[in-house]
């Protein structure tokens, strides 16, 4: 028998439902709930939801998993999970920002939650405003997917023990298991057990996804340092001056609508 047939009779027997019973639950006939538990049929993806949300279960557990008593639920990723935060303070007990170099980068995933190796990395402190409330780290980010920020800015984050708080289109460094350190803007808002979309500022660089399971830190960007100074913007174009009009011309003729 299959998983689903096993994990729904022995689920509805611990509940102490009769199969008619549970059917009226799921406003099913009772003739499907022998049919699963039989395994001569499997429901659907939307009755397969319903009953894993039921039982307080993820489809993957209720498909995959062999439940018994025995059986213990792996713990879910949320995005207010406890997590440990080494960190190092200077003299007067305020607390460093620390600077993690591309060529620390790979070391940090193994170090991120070792006191010693947090303590080992370069570290400063900014008299800014905006860096007085909150822990922050700072890293070092290559490659141009997130122009005009440009290759060797180093990013400033807040460190962010409540991954619900993600907001789509804000810029984070991501720290996860596959990818590394990565600094890129939300596409989405943190779900548990669900993928969270990153996207590049630069275009040439497709949007993609990382599992809530993948992640380790997240730390909302709040400054960047950069020696590379902006060019001086170029002389409008006719091409450029036609595009502003146009946008003007939308504008005023849709203040008219209003």
């Amino acid at each position: 028998m299959s998983n689903i047939s096993n994990n729904l009779k022995y689920l509805r027997k611990k509940k102490g439902h009769t199969q008619q019973n549970f059917a009226d639950i799921m406003e099913i006939k009772r003739s499907l709930i022998g049919a699963y538990e039989e395994d001569r049929a499997e429901p659907k993806y939307d009755l397969l939801k319903k009953i894993a949300e039921y039982f307080d279960l993820t489809i993957d557990e209720f498909i995959n998993e062999k439940i018994s008593d025995s059986w213990k639920p792996k713990p879910k990723s949320t995005g207010s999970n406890l997590r440990v935060l080494s960190i190092s303070v200077d003299q007067n007990d305020r607390e460093n920002i620390e600077l993690v170099p591309v060529k620390a980068s790979a070391g940090y995933l193994n170090g991120f939650s070792d006191p010693q190796y947090i303590s080992d990395l370069p570290k400063f402190q900014l008299p800014l405003a905006a860096l007085r409330q909150g822990t922050f780290r700072a890293f070092e980010i290559m490659g141009d997917s997130m122009l005009p920020v440009q290759p060797g800015s180093v990013i400033i984050g807040e460190y962010l023990d409540n991954w619900n708080e993600v907001k789509t289109g804000e810029t984070y460094i991501v720290i996860s298991k596959n990818e590394g350190v990565v600094y890129k803007r939300a596409g989405n808002r943190f779900r548990e057990n669900k993928d969270l979309k990153l996207i590049s500022d630069n275009k040439v660089y497709d949007a993609y996804t990382i599992a809530a399971d993948d992640i380790l830190e997240i730390w909302r960007a709040k400054a960047y340092i950069s020696t590379s100074l902006p060019e001086p913007a170029p002389d409008p174009t006719m091409e450029t001056l036609t595009q502003m009009m146009a946008q003007m011309q939308k504008s005023i003729s849709q203040l008219n609508k209003n």
